[in-house]
């Protein structure tokens, strides 16, 4: 059973501000977050307040706080995103779209916005799902594009500013949907498996190509690859399209809760768009990492030779991480990737077709290398 939550209406005008013009008004775009609750139908005006970060927040009287609009205008470093460094600077922009609204509601807010998580420009915002915490009220949430919230900051300090905000998001009985898995039986140990996995699902503003279509395309290839060259792993190969990674990761739950009590010898999850691979990230002892080393010298003849020991690698394969299952995921060029994550762009003609194929390459070759290796994965 997956949540089921449906975007609504969804706009936003300054109605005062400092140099307004008479009889004019600020369109700002935004969209809701996931699992946002509602405005009233007629919407929401009130004062905005602009603010950097969480200290800036808790530096406030609530007084100052309570009754109004706050926006997070948090920056995601683009200068580190081209360094090669995207889920860096994602993650530490992203905890504004997590927890941003109810540190808000916490100090009297009646609705927070907060700078769209990603390196997007053109004006357009980036979804994603918050977190309402169980302390705290829910109150609408939305993301700004850079632009605007650049706007409203530089503004607000000018002087005050008033928006009227509408946004119209439900959240309906929870659904049933599904993952879909198939295996390539091992040849040998069969009851020990390999996953190799995307997740399907995908934020509604865009068709989710790069987010995460290509992960699921690329784990479908891994099998057609195996097939097409008549292999025959030793251990079985599992491609897995994790169903409600975005809003919920019910997929991954349920299948740990089915299948967590199988044999898995590794799993390995490709949820970074289609950018070049570099390599692969390892989370898994030191000893995982040497013991990779000759595939790793393989890859290297097409540029993905690097090995990197990480904390995570997937957020579906996450349960199985826990358990200590060694697990893995291509290193992909992320340089472009937040541009256009959960936004309206992220759409079908972002994927180059060969960077594609290199990924399915890169994934294939380890998958098999893992499934017809001698000895165990130490965990």
């Amino acid at each position: 059973m997956v949540p089921h939550w449906v975007r609504g209406e969804e706009t936003a005008a300054l109605i005062e501000f400092p140099g307004q013009a008479q009889n004019t008004t600020q369109k700002i775009v935004l969209c809701a977050l996931g699992d946002s609750v509602a405005t009233p139908p007629e919407g929401i005006e009130a004062d905005v307040i602009a603010l950097r970060n969480f200290d800036e927040l808790k530096s406030m009287p609530r007084d100052k706080v309570a009754g109004k609009i706050v926006l997070f205008n948090y920056p995601f470093d683009k200068q580190m995103a081209a360094e090669g460094r995207g889920g860096e600077a994602y993650g530490e922009a992203v905890v504004y779209r997590s927890d941003g609204p109810s540190a808000a509601a916490r100090q009297g807010a009646v609705a927070c916005l907060i700078r769209s998580v990603g390196g997007a420009d053109y004006r357009l915002p980036h979804t994603g799902q918050t977190d309402y915490a169980g302390d705290a009220p829910k109150i609408p949430a939305g993301a700004v594009t850079a632009e605007d919230a650049d706007l409203i900051a530089d503004l607000v300090r000018q002087g005050p500013v008033k928006m009227k905000l509408v946004l119209t998001p439900q959240t309906l009985p929870n659904v049933e949907s599904a993952n879909v898995i198939g295996d390539i039986k091992g040849s040998e140990h069969p009851e020990q498996i390999i996953i190799v996995s995307g997740h399907l699902d995908s934020w509604d503003l865009g068709t989710g190509a790069i987010d995460d279509g290509a992960g699921v395309a690329v784990s479908m290839e891994v099998a057609n690859l195996i097939q097409k060259f008549h292999l025959k792993p030793k251990r079985t190969i599992r491609v897995i399209a994790w169903m409600n990674e975005e809003n919920g990761s019910a997929g991954s739950k349920q299948y740990a809760k089915d299948h967590g009590k199988e044999n898995h010898f590794a799993a390995m999850e490709t949820d970074g768009g289609a950018g070049h691979p570099l390599g692969i990230n390892i989370r898994g002892t030191p000893e995982v990492k040497k013991m990779l080393a000759p595939v790793a010298a393989i890859l290297q003849e097409s540029g993905a030779g690097i090995l990197d020991l990480v904390e995570h690698c997937g957020a579906d394969i996450e349960p199985l991480e826990k358990a200590g299952v060694p697990s893995f995921s291509p290193i992909q060029d992320s340089r472009f990737y937040f541009n256009y994550h959960h936004t309206a762009a992220d759409t079908l003609d972002k994927i180059m077709p060969k960077e594609l194929t290199e990924n399915s390459a890169v994934v294939a070759v380890a998958a098999y290398a893992l499934a017809d290796m001698e000895q165990p994965l130490p965990r």
